[in-house]
């Protein structure tokens, strides 16, 4: 399984490599359309190689993607974490409850019992 993933990294990596030898050529990006950039005097571009654009928009997807997702499930944990601890107080009672039923009995047969 390890070397299917490697042989996919490495594919991965050479079409990302082929893509941006390719797509060398400087772009220009505007932070607005150049009418509302004149009204507001907010002339703001960058000149970028196409490849750094498509590659960084890909990026950005996947990130805003894993922050979205991650607070989406947000509810998810908060319910799984409050399961968790109420499975950790039942536990903790069962031990004490056992420990009460075992009180006055002989440690040997408290023992068989607690392996049963």
């Amino acid at each position: 399984m390890r070397y299917i993933r490697y042989a996919f990294l490495a594919a991965l990596a050479i079409v990302v490599i082929s893509v941006s030898l390719a797509n060398r050529e400087l772009v220009t990006l505007n932070l607005l359309p150049a009418e509302l950039a004149e009204f507001l005097g907010l002339n703001w571009t960058i000149s970028l190689p196409l490849f750094l654009v498509v590659l960084g928009g890909i990026v950005a997807g996947l990130v805003i993607g894993f922050i979205w997702e991650w607070l989406r499930e947000h509810k998810h944990r908060r319910v799984a974490s409050v399961k968790a601890r109420e499975v950790d107080k039942l536990e903790r009672e069962v031990v004490r409850l056992k420990g009460e039923r075992n009180q006055n009995r002989d440690e040997v047969l408290a023992i068989l019992d607690e392996a049963s």
